[in-house]
């Protein structure tokens, strides 16, 4: 696990965007793995704008979403579908069929789960998976006390997700769906690479856990900890509470300039 410290979260989220650029631009046929929410937005802007700027071709690049909510249609405005077609997917030109997210109308969540996973092994596996963090440490929606060997599954939110969730359902977490679809851990772990990102205070403490406790299933994304090869983008306030930050820049600052990629 390598924890990169920037000064702001637009900084993290435009060395994240220049990691996908250089493993598109080196592997066209790159399978990602794509998070929603507010904190990956600014990486996704800055995506947009090397496509419209400097022709960065998604025209041979697959993607699978992390999750979706049971119960949404995708035109639904908080629907994951809806997000990823207004946040990304309208601005570039990833082909329609090459864009997978999981089906939150499917009457067989089972079976849907299992093909999920069919088409990400059929799919060669996903080379980079882009991943936020809840703050009580949930990757996905994988929630505390997650199996690590789980896979692409139906989920019951916990509450302080909902909480959490509520600003995108007009503040009430009566709104928000109980139940989702999620990639697993395992699912996630399986990864070629993980890159992570999180902003704000209120993500400090679960960052701490997740990079500097002990690796338990309480806390989920501290399985990351045993990833080859997982990076960690923070800003100042999200990082606030890792006793060996300091030693995180250093490093970072001292690495060799063909190690340093973000």
């Amino acid at each position: 696990m390598e924890v990169v410290i920037k000064q702001a979260s637009e900084d993290a989220c435009i060395a994240g965007a220049r990691i996908v650029a250089r493993l598109v631009r080196e592997k066209p046929t790159a399978v990602l793995g794509l998070a929603t929410g507010g904190t990956p937005l600014p990486l996704y802007c800055e995506l947009i704008r090397m496509h419209r700027d400097e022709g960065l071709d998604f025209s041979r690049t697959t993607t699978f979403n992390l999750d979706e909510y049971l119960g949404l249609e995708p035109t639904h405005p908080q629907s994951y579908h809806h997000f990823m077609r207004e946040n990304l997917f309208d601005a570039i030109n990833i082909p329609v069929e090459n864009r997978h997210i999981p089906d939150g109308m499917t009457s067989d969540v089972p079976g849907f789960c299992r093909d999920y996973e069919r088409r990400i092994r059929d799919a060669g596996g996903i080379d980079l998976q882009i991943l936020g963090i809840g703050s009580d440490g949930h990757i996905g929606f994988n929630e505390p006390v997650s199996s690590f060997a789980s896979r692409t599954r139906i989920k019951t939110l916990a509450k302080e997700t909902l909480q959490d969730n509520a600003r995108f359902f007009d503040g009430d977490p009566d709104k928000v769906p109980r139940h989702c679809i999620t990639m697993g851990i395992g699912t996630i772990m399986d990864a070629r690479r993980v890159l992570l990102l999180a902003f704000g205070e209120s993500k400090s403490r679960a960052v701490a856990g997740m990079t500097e406790g002990p690796v338990a299933s309480v806390l989920p994304a501290s399985i990351l900890q045993h990833h080859p090869d997982a990076k960690i983008l923070l800003d100042n306030a999200a990082a606030s509470e890792l006793k060996r930050a300091d030693y995180y820049r250093w490093v970072y600052e001292n690495k060799p300039d063909w190690q340093r990629d973000a």
